[in-house]
C-alpha cells in the first residue's frame, strides 16, 4: 500500500473514531520535516506522520517534531503495525474530550 493510500484510510478511521474531528493534512514544502497529519478534536489536538512501515525512511527534522509536539500536546510515527497501539494512546490523550472508544479486534 502506498503511503497515500494508508493516509487516506487512516484519515476515515480518524473521522469515525473522533466524531466532529477537523483533519489537516499538512504541506511538507511549508515547514521541512513537519508531520502529516493535525488532528483537531474540541480544545485538543495530536499530529501525526503516517510511514507505510516501520523501518520506513524518516525526513530530517521528523524525530524532533514528534518529540516536541508530543510534549505540546501528542505527536507519533503511525504505520500500519504500530497503528492500534497509536490510536489507543492518542484516545488516552483525548479522553478529556470523551473520545469515542476504538473497536476490539
Amino acid at each position: 500500500m502506498t503511503e497515500s493510500a494508508y493516509q487516506a484510510k487512516l484519515i476515515r478511521k480518524l473521522k469515525r473514531l473522533f466524531p466532529g474531528c477537523v483533519i489537516l493534512k499538512n504541506d511538507p514544502q511549508q515547514q521541512q520535516g513537519i508531520l502529516d497529519l493535525t488532528i483537531l478534536f474540541g480544545n485538543l489536538w495530536g499530529m501525526l506522520e503516517v510511514k507505510t512501515s516501520p523501518n520506513a525512511r524518516r525526513r530530517p527534522n521528523q524525530e524532533y517534531y514528534v518529540r516536541e509536539f508530543d510534549e505540546m500536546s501528542f505527536a507519533a510515527f503511525i504505520c500500519p503495525e504500530n497503528e492500534e497501539e497509536v490510536l489507543l494512546a492518542l484516545q488516552e490523550a483525548f479522553a478529556p474530550r470523551g473520545a469515542a472508544c476504538l473497536p476490539q479486534s
